[in-house]
């Protein structure tokens, strides 16, 4: 399978001695949603710095589609589309003029453009604003409107970075809706997120990243498996005045309705259930009680 992105050995060291990536190597498939995921300061906003041609490599490879970046630096930036965490455009213009003349930069006429832009726009929701200053905008319209910016060149590759920042739960959900399609029709996607639940929910493989060194690259559900612990929150029939004891099973009572559970992998949650029953409490509704890559990743990291 050819690889859509592939990082070979890749250093950078600042002024002043920081070593941001110590060396990283991982590869992404073409027509892949991969996340790639760290603390602060553990390299990411480098790493993707580096791809996008906005920060000086120290050393190691960067191919993007075969595409050597060092010598053919712009026959790869056709390749890729960037949205960066910073809004990155001027907020007195026309929301449809900001996207046409982001196609002037990679040799696409007004003409060409408009129907391009049409299109992004209206799966994007942002057709009925395309004559508004940007400015007027809200946080997750702007957002929208980075992605449009990123896509009108139609890139093969897509590096979003923190795309749902600061951006409500709805209009989360309907941009997830929208790179769910973009990827299913050919589009490989990377993914930066602190919303651990998007990462899971979007994503088929997964880097982390923890002091400029790759501890993690391998298949979501590979990495979520290596769990041993789940916990569950477990809303009850009656309430109780304190959590059961049961040998096997740490159990906390959140309120008298709400008892938490954490479970080890090599236990049967079915039988938590029958000692639970035995003991006269009766569960109405269970839910995990994070989402499991959220617990994953600060086991790791704290590694």
């Amino acid at each position: 399978m050819a690889f859509a992105l592939e990082i070979t050995d890749l250093k950078k060291t600042y002024p002043g001695g920081v070593e941001a990536l110590k060396g990283i190597s991982f590869a992404v498939n073409e027509g892949d949603f991969y996340a790639l995921l760290g603390p602060n300061g553990a390299g990411k906003s480098s790493t993707i710095g580096i791809i996008g041609s906005l920060v000086t490599k120290s050393s190691g490879k960067v191919k993007i589609f075969d595409i050597d970046t060092d010598g053919n630096n712009e026959q790869a930036k056709m390749m890729l589309g960037v949205v960066s965490q910073e809004i990155n455009f001027s907020q007195f213009e026309k929301v449809i003029d900001i996207v046409v003349t982001q196609a002037g930069f990679y040799g696409i006429s007004k003409s060409e453009a408009l129907p391009r832009v049409e299109s992004i726009f209206k799966r994007l929701g942002l057709w009925d604003k395309k004559d508004l200053q940007a400015r007027t905008l809200s946080g997750g319209y702007k957002r929208r409107l980075m992605i449009a910016k990123a896509l009108v060149h139609e890139p093969k590759l897509l590096i979003l970075d923190e795309p749902t920042a600061g951006v409500d739960i709805e209009l989360r959900r309907e941009m997830w809706t929208f790179l769910k399609e973009i990827n299913k029709n050919g589009t490989t996607i990377i993914l930066t997120t602190h919303y651990l639940e998007e990462a899971e929910q979007l994503c088929r493989n997964i880097g982390i990243i923890d002091g400029g060194m790759i501890v993690a690259n391998t298949g979501m559900k590979d990495l979520l498996g290596s769990l041993n612990v789940q916990g569950y929150v477990f809303d009850l029939d009656s309430p109780l005045s304190e959590a059961p004891e049961i040998e096997g099973f740490p159990l906390k009572l959140e309120d008298p309705l709400t008892l938490i559970a954490a479970v080890n992998k090599d236990r049967s949650i079915n039988a938590l259930f029958e000692k639970l029953s035995e003991k006269g409490i009766k569960v109405k509704s269970m839910r995990n009680e994070s989402n499991r890559l959220e617990e994953l990743f600060i086991e790791m990291v704290k590694k």
